[in-house]
């Protein structure tokens, strides 16, 4: 029997419930599979009673390397559909998990890359191990960010920080992350999962009502709400995808050698 690409937890001791990306052969690679028991896990959350918080989490070595490029390897047509089959899903999941109340933690260890880093972003909290590593991606295949990659990585770091890692696909380590003002703590692997107890334990613990009105005032103070900003990233990622340079970058990455860009 095949396992589940996305593993929901619920303890009801604690209200804490968490969810792990599980397809650890390829680092948790989103495919459509996983997109959509992502947002049927969320769906199950948003009505589970007792709900005090979140925890996100990669099985294995990573918390997630972004999307699964080989499923883009196609024509338009079955590029479009993949692109679609990810971001309609993972978006709903997205503006469900931001409208609840109950604060999100992502544990990150390992590589957040790509959509991976964008997922990582949503929550409101990152607590991360030393040896973790955060890159946005998408300009190795030419392609953009999405899963609010923009509208997090801007709202937290600011346009010129934001724009340094897109453009310079800069890799952060986790201190550099948390200089940033990406990640919110970081600790060695030997102490790791005390620090995500400890930080699951007072954010379980508190106003949870309280927890979701500061996201929304927050969240609300940004300019542009997340919901126009997905969308406006998902045409993007779909224009996109009919440029030469993607096919390239999607050929590259599967031969893995360097892509050559024509800009076109």
């Amino acid at each position: 029997m095949t396992e589940s690409p996305l593993i929901s937890a619920f303890d009801e001791q604690t209200g804490v419930a968490t969810l792990t990306f599980n397809r650890p052969t390829v680092l948790n690679a989103i495919n459509i599979n996983m997109a959509d028991a992502f947002l049927d896990a969320v769906k199950a959350l948003s009505e589970q009673p007792g709900l005090r918080c979140i925890a996100l989490t990669g099985a294995g070595r990573a918390f997630m390397a972004g999307g699964d490029v080989a499923s883009m390897a196609g024509t338009r047509e079955q590029t479009r559909d993949v692109i679609n089959g990810l971001l309609v899903p993972l978006n709903e999941a997205i503006l469900l998990l931001r409208s609840m109340d109950a604060p999100i933690i992502s544990a990150v260890r390992g590589a957040a890359a790509g959509a991976g880093l964008s997922i990582a972003l949503m929550a409101d909290i990152i607590v991360a191990e030393e040896n973790a590593r955060f890159l946005i991606g998408y300009n190795g295949i030419g392609a953009v960010p999405d899963c609010g990659g923009t509208w997090f990585m801007a709202n937290k770091i600011g346009s010129a920080r934001a724009a340094e890692m897109m453009l310079l696909g800069r890799t952060l380590s986790a201190i550099e992350a948390k200089q940033f003002g990406l990640v919110t703590e970081t600790s060695p692997e030997s102490t790791f999962d005390g620090l995500l107890a400890d930080t699951i334990n007072r954010i379980a613990n508190g106003p949870t009502q309280a927890f979701g009105a500061f996201r929304r005032l927050i969240d609300g103070a940004n300019g542009t709400p997340l919901d126009i900003h997905l969308e406006a990233e998902r045409q993007a990622f779909l224009k996109i995808a009919e440029t030469a340079d993607f096919a390239e970058g999607v050929s590259a990455f599967l031969a893995k050698r360097p892509a050559a860009f024509s800009g076109q």
